[in-house]
């Protein structure tokens, strides 16, 4: 037994070793990493290692045979099953139906063509397939199990690898990328029911057992919908006192994991179904949190030691020394034209059926055709069931593989960066209309506070006056490569996320007393905010934007690529504004003061201008800075606040000082009325009445 345990040992680190570098290999090359771990899992088997012969003590044998004896390799069958459950149950909670509301009826013609077609093509195929493949070990192999399974394997879309390639592309933002998500949730929701089905009618002896096999089966979710997911929805109060997932509650998760999956197994339906429903039946609204720390935690146990072995013993199945044979390759070459001719034909038919563009809808056929590890879960299911010889699971493996690996550079090609941009851009065009609307951009940094408050207080300032108008409520959240789980994807989270922030700052501008100048809401994913920025400028039109303080330090690089627009950045605590106007920006503070600079140029005027405008708003000092000599500065700050001189108020200037090549000029409001009848609305109007003119003529 010590030898057994040795070994286990030894084998164990190898496969981690090799699997973090092939992973890491396949990203080096643009793939997700779990095209790396399986062929890890393949080069360790019979198919490279093999190849290789290795005299140790009297043995002369392969050396696949030699690090992996056959009385270890029960042991490690025990490991990768557990992990296959984990993954299962991290399949289940990354597949939110939320995804698919509101895109029922277009992400269902998508998905039940992408599953119809290659089903029958890969029912098709079988008819020629199934004399070659008949038998297992001695057993028989009817043409109907061989069908299902084939038809099945044909039909599935890997939900995680998506979404993951979705993330990396920033496509997850974009109409293509959420309607193909939404489509391969359809896509594994039907294939999973439709997957255990099929089990069901294998496994059962006769009609009787089968129909006792799928009666209980749905018994079981019925149980675990009605009974145990409203009981789950108390794990996430008690994380929100807890303010962590605790170890009691990774316990609770675990052991529920196990369970569900040892119920189904007892069933007849394969234990990856219980571990998979207990996923989808978490807690989801206001959970993205709790989610994205139980993924992290997982991750650890899962992806770095349990699935890689998962995939070691799959590879064990794997020979592609066998493609000797002729005959295989033209067997493989059917099944991969079945493949993705049958899943890229469908999904792109079902996306021209709902009035996609051809581009989008060829890039959706694109994403539908990725399989990855979802698919490798099917297949050794229908290996342990004695449905797939050695040599029709190793070219079903590859077909996974090749179709998981073009999904990305054929996604480049035929949807590059520039259309997903494009898309991105004419999205939110679509979203705010066409016609001329002078808008001011707040950037909210977070759940909408007093910041936010005083933000919306100086856009409405600015907008006073015009129409139309509108303020654009623009969060973006950041997500970084680094944070998604190699094999899952991370989308739900994120998902979950988006949809409380945009709740939220919907509900922010519905409730607000502060102004009634329209609201509207923008939201998106980021890892280049200060970037993302800029191009919703661009993409909006806003004339005035407004960020705190903590945003700008931030995201700095943002400002330096900002031209022609007026930016407000207002602190957290400090009752101070900083301004920024064009690319010539200078910031800086000063207790009290709102802080402007003008450059000389038109955009410098609009700065000034603003800036009096904020100022005024909330009656406090105003700093310029200047370019030039201390007359010049002072006919430039005279000029530039002629319109509130024309309004009835005026600033006048008590100090200048020298600060380099430019000149500090510190004004201050003065209340030409004695403070008795100043109407600040009236005046902010008249600011902006004579903004164009001023703006114009310099």
């Amino acid at each position: 037994m010590g030898h057994i345990f040795a070994f286990v040992l030894l084998d164990i680190a190898v496969i981690i070793v090799v699997a973090r570098l092939f992973g890491r290999i396949a990203r080096y090359f643009r793939q997700p990493a779990v095209v790396g771990e399986i062929v890890a899992g393949i080069a360790l088997g019979p198919s490279l290692l093999g190849l290789i012969s290795v005299q140790i003590g009297d043995h002369m044998r392969p050396l696949n045979e030699h690090l992996f004896p056959v009385d270890v390799v029960p042991y490690l069958k025990i490991l990768a099953q557990l992990g296959l459950v984990l993954f299962m149950f991290i399949v289940g909670l990354e597949l939110d139906v939320a995804l698919i509301r509101g895109r029922e009826r277009r992400a269902g013609t998508i998905s039940l063509a992408s599953i119809v077609l290659p089903f029958a093509l890969g029912a098709a195929a079988t008819l020629i397939l199934h004399p070659l493949h008949d038998e297992v070990d001695g057993k028989p192999v009817t043409l109907l199990a061989l069908m299902l399974f084939m038809g099945v394997a044909m039909s599935i879309t890997a939900f995680p690898v998506l979404a993951r390639i979705l993330a990396e592309r920033k496509m997850n933002r974009t109409t293509v990328g959420v309607l193909a998500l939404a489509a391969a949730a359809v896509d594994d929701i039907l294939a999973w029911t439709l997957l255990a089905f099929v089990i069901a009618v294998v496994a059962g002896d006769s009609p009787w057992a089968v129909l006792r096999i799928v009666a209980l089966s749905a018994l079981f979710a019925a149980v675990m919908f009605g009974v145990v997911k409203p009981q789950l929805a108390r794990l996430l109060d008690w994380y929100k006192r807890a303010g962590r997932v605790t170890p009691d509650m990774l316990a609770i998760i675990l052991v529920g994991i196990l369970l569900s999956a040892l119920i189904t197994e007892r069933i007849g339906i394969h234990e990856i179904f219980g571990a998979f429903l207990f996923g989808a039946i978490m807690p989801r609204k206001g959970a993205q949190e709790f989610t994205r720390e139980i993924l992290d935690r997982l991750e650890q146990m899962s992806v770095l030691l349990l699935l890689p072995i998962f995939f070691v013993v799959a590879g064990f199945g794997v020979n592609l020394r066998a493609f000797k044979d002729p005959g295989l390759l033209w067997q493989l070459a059917l099944i991969l034209a079945a493949a993705i001719v049958g899943k890229f034909v469908g999904a792109f038919v079902g996306a021209r059926m709902q009035r996609m563009p051809v581009q989008q809808s060829a890039a959706i056929a694109v994403l539908m055709n990725t399989r990855g590890l979802t698919e490798l879960v099917i297949l050794l299911v229908g290996k342990q069931l004695g449905v797939l010889d050695t040599a029709m699971f190793t070219m079903m493996v590859v077909m996974a593989l090749v179709t998981t690996a073009i999904t990305e550079p054929l996604l480049r090609i035929v949807y590059p960066d520039k259309a997903v941009q494009r898309d991105i851009d004419a999205t939110t065009k679509a979203a705010l209309g066409s016609e001329q609307t002078y808008r001011a951009l707040v950037v909210v940094d977070g759940p909408p506070g007093v910041t936010t408050d005083r933000m919306l207080r100086l856009a409405a300032a600015a907008a006073a006056g015009r129409e139309p108008r509108e303020i654009l409520l623009s969060r973006f959240l950041v997500t970084e490569d680094s944070d998604l789980p190699e094999i899952g994807a991370g989308a739900l989270p994120d998902l979950a996320g988006m949809a409380e922030a945009v709740e939220a700052l919907e509900a922010f501008a519905d409730r607000t007393e502060i102004t009634t100048v329209p609201i509207r809401v923008l939201c998106r994913f980021s890892s280049d905010p200060g970037g993302d920025l800029v191009r919703q400028i661009a993409a909006s039109g806003a004339e005035v934007v407004l960020v705190s303080e903590d945003w700008v330090r931030r995201n700095p690089e943002g400002f330096e690529r900002l031209d022609a627009v007026v930016v407000l950045i207002v602190p957290a605590e400090l009752p101070d504004v900083w301004l920024a106007a064009g690319t010539e920006a200078a910031l800086a503070l000063s207790a009290g003061k709102v802080l402007v600079r003008d450059d000389g140029s038109s955009d410098g005027t609009r700065g000034v201008l603003v800036a009096a405008r904020a100022a005024a708003y909330g009656r406090i000092p105003l700093s310029a800075i200047i370019s030039g000599s201390d007359g010049k500065t002072r006919r430039k700050l005279n000029y530039s606040l002629e319109p509130l001189h024309t309004s009835g108020t005026a600033f006048e200037i008590d100090s200048v000082v020298p600060t380099g090549d430019s000149i500090g000029v510190v004004a201050r409001i003065v209340d030409r009325t004695g403070g008795s009848g100043l109407n600040l609305r009236d005046e902010i109007a008249a600011i902006v009445d004579g903004l164009d003119a001023a703006s114009g003529s310099r």
